[in-house]
């Protein structure tokens, strides 16, 4: 299973991504993503490489957006699919057999498509309106419409405008867990709060895989 809170990493420059991932793992988080977008290859593998240190100096966890030949070169836990990248039947092949694919959605069909393709986790967006969303709002009614069709064992993440006051009633309408930039990277503290609303702790996730 994977950590219920997932840091998505924002910034203005690539040295504020890795600063604010820096932040996000010494506060405590158990899993970030690395998501700069508009990057040439060459420029993402080095930004991928300092990210993939600070990671593993902190144990957490570290999926890279998009780029998934890196993910794979310098062994990150996972790749985070947009829609035109490969499609994750194909993209199993190329990655290493212990990484994790995931994809966002924004309807009941793309959920179920991802599904069939054995993705490892989903992100439900958005939640709320964002700057850069030309997505459906989903909000609450949207998210349990969705996970009550599916009723699904992939791990279901809310992502898009989330914070710590969203969290409960975002867990009552069976998403398993939240991505969130904003709030966390406005004050690093706030993931202590999510975690403990979300009880997203490595020891926690494994013990109910196990029962």
């Amino acid at each position: 299973m994977i950590p219920k809170l997932h840091y998505i990493s924002q910034g203005n420059s690539p040295k504020a991504h890795l600063d604010h991932i820096q932040n996000a793992c010494a506060a405590g988080a158990e899993l970030v993503v690395l998501d700069i977008q508009n990057s040439s290859e060459k420029k993402f593998l080095k930004i991928a490489k300092q990210a993939r240190e600070i990671t593993a100096h902190f144990q957490t966890r570290l999926i890279i957006s998009t780029h998934y030949k890196i993910a794979k070169e310098i062994k990150v836990d996972g790749v985070h699919l947009d829609k035109s990248t490969l499609c994750p039947t194909a993209l199993r092949k190329e990655l290493l057999p212990w990484q994790l694919i995931g994809a966002t959605a924004n309807t009941l069909q793309d959920c179920e498509t991802l599904i069939e393709k054995e993705i490892d986790y989903i992100y439900l967006a958005p939640f709320k309106t964002t700057e850069d969303n030309s997505s459906q709002v989903l909000g609450l009614n949207g998210f349990t419409a969705i996970t009550d069709a599916l009723k699904t064992e992939t791990p279901i993440i809310g992502v898009g405008g989330i914070t710590t006051m969203d969290v409960t009633a975002i867990l009552e309408t069976g998403v398993s867990g939240v991505g969130v930039s904003d709030e966390i990277t406005q004050d690093f503290n706030t993931i202590k709060t999510f975690n403990q609303l979300l009880t997203a702790s490595s020891t926690e996730e494994q013990r109910h895989s196990f029962q």
